[in-house]
Formats: structure tokens, C-alpha cells, sequence
């Protein structure tokens, strides 16, 4: 599918994005996910000893100039790719099935006012289907313990909850995150005024837990109501009392049923504590516990026994993410981040860093790998960046190369807005760009750059000897054929002659294949083939 050219929901001026659905059918549409050939390969580096805007951007000139994958076949570069998202899921997936540890992303939400409305009659089936052909590609790259975070609003939040439980499982749901967007939602709103976007976040199969953050000392409750009824035996001197000493009776205090006689002297207990209740914890875990040195204790006549482990401990999450919960800014403030480093604001609703920052906290270590294949304005990248994770952007639309491009060349260089200050961050690092290599795609592009009917003739001719086109195409009807207002193809005004040559382009082939290379009479080069061969782990 293609849509026409508007404004889409970061505010950018764009040209017209592709879309490629599962109602394709055929060969057509598996040749569309092959792995992709690959060009235009760069390579941007902090220069040595420089300091802000020395960016080094170099041509790779030889397949000897880069490492793609270290010696255990692990990804060693950052990536920047521009082409179709869900193609290159599909490519990446050639060497990175089951490597990802993080994948976020912020897709269109099919309000009318984004992305989406490129294509007004892109319905809401159509979106699920966009959706659904992107979410299955990007499970396969996740790892066992990987997490996927889809940030949406609630047009489509419900249903795109049971979408991801069929393609993710229900019982991989870890739940709804809410992020306060906004302090000052607008006062002209018909219905509600939003304040709240969402964010679904499943796991692929086990993690330990989320990373809500360190906090130190501490004691929380072993009583868990609801629980199953079990025994707990404390051995002497374990459990710290802030009741009088003395001999404490058998009988039930409150929740906890004291099995045997206890006594206490000198706030410990001298013989065994042994209690029965709705614990959290079974007697093998509590030996576990009591081994690794926590303590426990008791405040209060009920009985109510609390353990405080020794050290910093991981909490959960909140599922609220505002400032005033975890210091999280709002749209407002990611525009001022974004206009600090390029001198006026250029996406209508960004994502404030430290969002970002929060959410790769909660799921990652150093070293991970972050994917976002809706990657806008870089948010996902530049944070991934600073917080020394290994990082994949991928971006169909220009504006890769004027903002998200310069926006990581700034990271590089150490610039300082956003969390830089708060991860101590001075610049450093590099990241790798190249292209997915165009087949139709290059027609596509020519079409829309043509500024003449004589210019568009000569596309037109060279469509018809090297481009793949649908399969019901015939250059006589094509051309004799009359349109809806009566008039044939040499009769249509510029403008929609070219959407009658779109409309003849088979869109499943917007890409080159990897190896098929004799299949266009537009170049690639040698030192693009063997890039392309290298980063696929082709000898």
C-alpha cells in the first residue's frame, strides 16, 4: 500500500511511506521479507581529542574497514538503517533472532493525526495488520528473557492489547505502564482532557523481574494474605523482638498462630520461633534467606513478622510514570530538549529522554541490545548511546538523515541536554548507517522527483524494461485505457500520471533481494556486495 503526502504525527513534511500488509499474497509477498541487499555504508566517529561538532563521517571503502560481529557472533556496531521497518526486521533477523534484549517502540497511533493519516482510508483493521506483521517479526529477534515495550494512546490500546496476548501470550503480559504526557492537557477537548499515553509491556518467556530502581535497608512483610497456610521454624537468636521479654504462650495472634511456647530474652528468641501463617516464603527459601544473612523481625503482641535483606534491593515498578513518581517529563519537555539541539522544535509530540531512560532501566544491562523500528526523532538511540547500550534505529522516512542522523553525531560529540548530565555522559562511542538497497523503489522515488511529462515518459519507459511491475500490467491498455474521468494515460495531468505509474509498481519488490543483484539494471557496487555478504556472515 502507499499513501499520500501530509504532515504525519511528528509534524514533519514527508514524502509518501510505504506499507507493507500480510493481504499480499503469493510469492510476491515472501520475497518482499528475503533479506535485503544493502548500500551506502558510513561509519560516524568521535574525532580523537575533539570536542563538540568533531564527528568524523567516513565512507567505508573496504569490507577489511569494519567488524560487524565479534568472534562469538555478537553484534559489536550501533545501527542506523533506513528502509521499510518491517522489511528489515525480517533482514535483521538473518544474525540477530533471539539477540535483542529491549525492543520499544512508538508507532503510529491511527488518530487522524499521525503517521496514518497519510492514508485516510487506512482503517483500523488495516492498522492491526500493520501492527501484527511487525509485532511477530520483532518477537523472533527478542531473546528468552527479552521485553517489549508499545507505547500507544487509548484509540487503540485495547485492541492492541489482544493482539499482543495472541502474539506475545497472555501469560507473557506484564502490564500497563501510564506516562502523565502532559501537565497541561488542552481545555478545549470535547470528551476528557488526556493527560495519559500507554505503554503494553510483554516479556518473550522468563525474566527475573522489572528494575524499578535500588533501594537501600528496609523491612517488608512475610505475611501475604491470601497465601497458603504454612509453617515457618525459626531457629534461636534469628528473629529481633520489640516486645517485652518473657514466655509467649501458644494460640493464634491475629494472622500468625504461635505452634509453640516461645520465649524471648533479651529481644531475641531463646528456642525456636515456630509460626504458622499465609507466608510468602516456604522453609527452604527462609533457610536460603536466613543463610544470606537477612534479618527478621517482630514489632508487634500480633506477630507480624518483617525481613530486611542485607544491602541495596531491586523494587518494582510503579506503573505510573509522571515526574512527580519517578521524574519522568512530559512532550513539553522533550520539545525543549529537541529545540536545544537543533534551534527550533521539529517533531509535534517527542519523547523526553529520561522516559526512555526509565524504560531501558527497567529491562536492561550495559552491553544490551535496544531495537526500535519506529525510531522518529533518535530518542531511542541517543539515550541507548549515553547509557552504554548497544543499539538498533530504524527509519523509513527522509528525516533519518536530517534529524535522527545529526541528532546521534551530536551524542557522539558529547552534547548536553536531555540525561546527559544525570549518566555523566562526554560523548565517545560510533554507529554504522547504510540502506536497505532499493529495486522499485528507485522509480518510486524518480516518479515523485519528476517535474515534467516528458521526464515521467522516460521513467515510463525504463519501468517497463527493468522495473517489477504487477502482474495484470499491459502497456496498451496502460496507455489506452480511459481513467474515471474519460481521458487516457497521455491525457492526465502530471500529477496523476504519476499515481497511475505507482499504481502499476509491484510493492512487495520495493527492495533488491541479497545475491539477486542481476535482477536491476541499477548499480550496486562490489564493495556494497561484499558489506552486504559481511554483515549477513556470508563468506
Amino acid at each position: 500500500m502507499r499513501s499520500g503526502s501530509r504532515n504525519d504525527k511528528r509534524g514533519c513534511k514527508t514524502r509518501e511511506r510505504i506499507f507493507l500488509a500480510s493481504n499480499t499474497r503469493g510469492d510476491g509477498y515472501c520475497y518482499a521479507l528475503c533479506t535485503k541487499g544493502l548500500n551506502k555504508f558510513q561509519i560516524y566517529l568521535r574525532k580523537c581529542g575533539g570536542g563538540q561538532d568533531s564527528v568524523l563521517e567516513k565512507n567505508i571503502e573496504n569490507p577489511d574497514d569494519i567488524e560487524f560481529w565479534d568472534e562469538n557472533g555478537e553484534l559489536k556496531q550501533n545501527l542506523l538503517i533506513k528502509g521499510n521497518n518491517l522489511v528489515a526486521l525480517h533482514s535483521l533477523a538473518e544474525r540477530l533472532a533471539g539477540k535483542v534484549k529491549l525492543i520499544y517502540i512508538d508507532p503510529p497511533y491511527n488518530t487522524g493525526n499521525d503517521g496514518f493519516s497519510y492514508f485516510d482510508r487506512f482503517n483500523h483493521a488495516s492498522w492491526l495488520t500493520f501492527m501484527k506483521n511487525r509485532l511477530e517479526a520483532a518477537r523472533e529477534l527478542l531473546r528468552d528473557d527479552g521485553v517489549i515495550f508499545v507505547q500507544c494512546d487509548d484509540n487503540e490500546q485495547a485492541y492492541l492489547k489482544v493482539l499482543m496476548d495472541e502474539i506475545f501470550e497472555r501469560e507473557n503480559f506484564i502490564g500497563m505502564f501510564m506516562w502523565m504526557k502532559t501537565s497541561t492537557p488542552p481545555s478545549l477537548s470535547r470528551n476528557i482532557r488526556k493527560k495519559l499515553e500507554y505503554l503494553l509491556c510483554f516479556k518473550k518467556n522468563e525474566i527475573d523481574k522489572l528494575n524499578g530502581g535500588i533501594v537501600s535497608g528496609g523491612d517488608m512483610p512475610l505475611l501475604n494474605t491470601g497465601n497458603k497456610i504454612i509453617t515457618l521454624n525459626f531457629p534461636p537468636n534469628t528473629v529481633r523482638f520489640n516486645i517485652k521479654d518473657g514466655i509467649y504462650n501458644i494460640g493464634l495472634k491475629d494472622r500468625i498462630e504461635l505452634v509453640e511456647k516461645l520465649e524471648i530474652l533479651n529481644g531475641v528468641n531463646k528456642n525456636n520461633l515456630i509460626i504458622k501463617g499465609p507466608f510468602k516464603w516456604t522453609q527452604e527459601t527462609l533457610n536460603k534467606e536466613l543463610n544470606n544473612g537477612t534479618l527478621f523481625i517482630i514489632k508487634g503482641e500480633k506477630f507480624a513478622i518483617r525481613y530486611e535483606r542485607l544491602g541495596d534491593r531491586i523494587k518494582v515498578p510503579s506503573n505510573l510514570i509522571s515526574k512527580t513518581e519517578c521524574d519522568v517529563g512530559t512532550n513539553e519537555d522533550a520539545k525543549k530538549e529537541l529545540t536545544l539541539l537543533f534551534g527550533h522544535n521539529i517533531f509535534a509530540y517527542p519523547k523526553p529522554e529520561n522516559l526512555i531512560k526509565y524504560i531501558i532501566e527497567t529491562a536492561t544491562n550495559p552491553g544490551d541490545i535496544v531495537l526500535d523500528y519506529h525510531l522518529g526523532s533518535g530518542t531511542t538511540a541517543a539515550v541507548a548511546h549515553k547509557m552504554g547500550r548497544r543499539w538498533i534505529g530504524v527509519e523509513q522516512m527522509d528525516y533519518i538523515d536530517t534529524i535522527a542522523k545529526e541528532r546521534l553525531k551530536k551524542v557522539i560529540a558529547g552534547e548536553q541536554g536531555g540525561i546527559s548530565k544525570n549518566v555523566n555522559w562526554h560523548g565517545g562511542g560510533d554507529f554504522v548507517y547504510f540502506e536497505l538497497k532499493t529495486f522499485n523503489g528507485y522509480f518510486l522515488d524518480e516518479i515523485e522527483k519528476a517535474t515534467s511529462k516528458e521526464t515521467l515518459k522516460k521513467i515510463y519507459n525504463d519501468m517497463k524494461r527493468s522495473a517489477f511491475l504487477k502482474f495484470f500490467f499491459d502497456p496498451d491498455d496502460f496507455e489506452n485505457e480511459e481513467s474515471e474521468n474519460g481521458k487516457k494515460y497521455a491525457q492526465l495531468t502530471l500529477v496523476e500520471q504519476k499515481e497511475r505509474l505507482k499504481g502499476v509498481l509491484d510493492m512487495n519488490h520495493i527492495y533488491l533481494n541479497e545475491g539477486n543483484y542481476d535482477e536491476t539494471v541499477h548499480t550496486i557496487s562490489e564493495l556494497d556486495k561484499s558489506l552486504t555478504a559481511k554483515f549477513y556472515g556470508e563468506k
